[in-house]
């Protein structure tokens, strides 16, 4: 993803750039009940609009390092419909900071402990239906089953955080061969998104 690509998706004011390295830190056994939390509080502010609500990313698999961000995949009716679910995950204070129209209607909420959130948070939203949710939780899935495919991508984001990134959405596009690699391996999904 280029700068300018990065930048055209952020909702409201323009990230700054990443002044600091990127934290990884080791797996913390809090991160699940981080989670559970974060889905208790995601179904009470949209009930039955929750069709799928998953704990996905680095701080799902237990002994992998990570960001110290719980990663969250939420499938709703129609994500592009933001009338029927932006406004209540704002009140449960989550901030809508991507929008990306054009790659499955994703949208994706923040809470960060620097701006006074009890919680460091991405919030993925997709239809429901969306292949994107499922290939991370096959991929998840692979990790939690084959120790040497984790020890590879554990490796990987030690290395990378070792190096200065622009923005973090860089040092996230780094991984991307890995965790191809690792995919095609896992059998993940291919297919369209829900309504698109």
């Amino acid at each position: 993803m280029t700068d300018s690509d990065f930048l055209s998706v952020h909702v409201g004011a323009p990230p700054k750039p990443y002044a600091t390295k990127v934290v990884v830190v080791e797996y913390d056994p809090q991160w699940p009940s981080s989670f559970a939390a974060e889905a208790e509080r995601i179904r009470t502010a949209l009930g039955p609009d929750v069709r799928r609500l998953e704990h996905v990313g680095s701080t799902s698999v237990p002994g992998l390092p990570a960001k110290p961000i719980i990663d969250i995949a939420l499938e709703v009716p129609d994500s592009s419909a933001e009338d029927a679910y932006v406004p209540a995950l704002e009140a449960a204070g989550y901030h809508l900071q991507i929008r990306e129209p054009e790659w499955h209607q994703h949208r994706c909420f923040y809470k960060r402990l620097d701006r006074g959130d009890d919680r460091n948070v991405n919030l993925h939203v997709h239809t429901v239906g969306c292949v994107e949710p499922t290939k991370n939780l096959v991929f998840r899935d692979w990790l939690r089953d084959h120790p040497d495919d984790l020890a590879r991508y554990r490796d990987t984001k030690r290395e990378l955080a070792t190096k200065d990134w622009k923005f973090v959405q860089h040092y996230a596009d780094a991984k991307t061969p890995v965790i191809s690699d690792i995919m095609s391996r896992a059998g993940v999904p291919d297919g369209p998104c829900g309504l698109y």
